[in-house]
């Protein structure tokens, strides 16, 4: 690999770098992606897996095998001091697709791996980054591979390559915060008691002043009776010197012994409210917790996603998730650029969409760390912890939004809709059916019109072909009809369906004749009650040059 050339070079085989090197490659964008360890590490780390990350891996096609894979996150059950503390059931509304699960990382990262693999790209393992230069045109890698020195010229380089980022620390970017004092044991695990299973398990014990003394989390895993355990680690004078002054990143796993079954035990019969027995330990370690955050998303050529950008506690299972739709954000960007087609200022958009919520992710995770609750309604919490509300609203790329009244703004997530029909089908489609029917934007064209409306079908053909003009034809295009209107207009030579069951009127409160525009990464870019082909392509013009 000798001055070699890709068009993207990703740093890190963890599931971000992976989803942005399958999606990549899913737009056709040559890529290469590189980790320094020789194998994957079979560990359960980050297991949380939250039901908009569940949306984007059904975009990229891979939401199936993991479906087969994963188990259900019900709730979460806490004792305090032994006794029953609040329950919490993790019910989202009936309208949200996908629901809470657990998946071991190592197999989170198995099967994007396989995914990778069917575009004909796989992982160049035991090769390490060692530096960058920044050029006009290209990036310009020296690395470390199994068979000496290389040099890579990519025309990006992703860094995907976590809390300790080689990448961030090449560009020069900041990476500002701090690390909390407590030391974690995590182990994966199986533990027999009578708890209901497929909840979350949170013990706690407190001082006398009410604050917590000692805690126990269990996460449940596919498996008999498995969890991913986290403990405190008792304190002792090995906390004094881990590296946090010397303003080293103090996170994630540590070297040496792990807590062994009996260590695990010990904090069970501590701190469980009913007898249990652990048994079979896969995997053990003790890891630290940062929070800090990335000063800026992008250097020239080169940009960070997932540890490398932000990293904060595990509460919620926020870190992963956030990561993935860091790499989802981005790829399409790039993809765009790497096809001439980007308009000026595109891959701007990624810091200026994605740094806000790392921010947020991180302000929420460390506030929750430190005790302090929502003060948000139930719904409104569980929705944010699900990642189903973050939007890009007021970004670089949702202007021309004309819409008032309800339903979803520009940089809002599009809403799925079930009970669609359409012509060839005998059974219910749903919105995400439409939308992902290719890795490009969407124009939905909603219309409550009979079918004498000749005119009516030109303008809609109007907008279609302004809209695929100015998108490079990498566009595609769809009628909605209105659940009572009886057939399509006159002359309608566009893909369409009706709603039937009237969720889409329920969702998107369309008006008349109303354009939605939806992202790759499924988000709104626009909505336009009244447009005109001049109207959908200033707003294009955002996105494509």
């Amino acid at each position: 690999m000798d001055d070699t050339g890709t068009e993207v070079l990703v740093v890190g085989a963890g599931p971000v770098g992976l989803t942005a090197a399958a999606e990549l490659r899913r737009r056709g964008v040559g890529c290469r992606i590189v980790d320094r360890l020789d194998r994957p590490q079979p560990y359960a780390k980050a297991v949380g897996i939250q039901p908009r990350t569940l949306e984007v891996w059904e975009a990229m096609g891979l939401v199936g095998r993991v479906l087969d894979e994963a188990v259900p996150l019900l709730g979460q059950l806490v004792f305090v001091d032994g006794e029953p503390g609040p329950r919490l059931e993790l019910e989202l509304p009936a309208e949200v697709p996908y629901r809470f699960a657990a998946l071991p990382q190592d197999t989170t990262e198995r099967l994007l791996t396989e995914h990778l693999a069917g575009f004909g790209t796989r992982v160049e393992r035991g090769t390490e980054l060692l530096g960058l230069d920044q050029e006009d045109d290209h990036v310009r890698a020296e690395l470390a591979t199994p068979d000496g020195p290389a040099v890579l010229r990519a025309r990006y380089v992703l860094g995907c390559d976590g809390a300790h980022s080689r990448v961030r620390r090449a560009i020069g970017v900041d990476f500002a915060g701090d690390a909390f004092p407590e030391r974690y044991m995590l182990g994966d695990v199986e533990v027999d008691w009578d708890l209901p299973g497929g909840y979350g398990v949170r013990c706690l014990r407190r001082t006398g002043d009410g604050a917590p003394d000692d805690v126990l989390v269990c996460i449940p895993l596919p498996g008999r009776r498995r969890y991913r355990v986290s403990m405190l680690v008792p304190s002792g004078p090995e906390d004094a010197a881990d590296g946090a002054d010397a303003g080293e990143v103090t996170h994630g796993l540590a070297g040496g012994r792990g807590p062994g079954v009996a260590d695990i035990q010990a904090v069970l019969d501590r701190l469980s409210p009913r007898p249990a027995t652990a048994g079979a330990l896969r995997w053990s370690s003790v890891f630290r917790i940062s929070h800090r955050l990335a000063d800026r998303y992008r250097v020239g050529r080169v940009f960070l996603a997932g540890d490398a950008a932000h990293i904060h506690p595990p509460t919620g299972a926020q870190g992963m998730n956030t990561g993935v739709q860091d790499a989802h954000n981005l790829a399409w960007k790039l993809a765009l650029a790497l096809r001439g087609a980007a308009a000026d200022g595109l891959l701007d958009s990624y810091h200026a969409e994605r740094h806000p919520v790392g921010a947020e992710v991180v302000g929420r995770t460390v506030r929750h760390a430190r005790g302090e609750a929502d003060a948000d309604d139930l719904t409104t919490v569980l929705l944010r912890q699900a990642q189903l509300l973050v939007n890009y609203r007021g970004g670089p790329l949702g202007g021309g939004d004309d819409a008032t009244g309800a339903g979803p703004r520009a940089g809002d997530r599009a809403p799925d809709c079930t009970g669609l029909e359409r012509p060839l089908t005998a059974f219910p489609q749903r919105l995400f059916d439409l939308v992902r029917a290719g890795p490009h934007h969407a124009l939905l064209l909603y219309t409550d019109a009979g079918p004498g409306g000749t005119a009516r079908a030109e303008h809609l053909h109007a907008l279609a072909d302004a809209a695929r003009a100015a998108a490079h034809g990498l566009l595609d295009v769809h009628a909605v009809l209105a659940g009572d209107a009886p057939a399509p207009p006159e002359g309608l030579l566009l893909p369409y369906a009706r709603d039937a069951a009237g969720s889409f009127r329920t969702a998107y409160a369309p008006a008349d004749g109303e354009a939605f525009l939806v992202r790759p990464d499924g988000y709104l870019a626009t909505r336009l009650p009244a447009p005109t082909p001049a109207a959908l392509t200033t707003h294009l013009r955002r996105t494509f040059r």
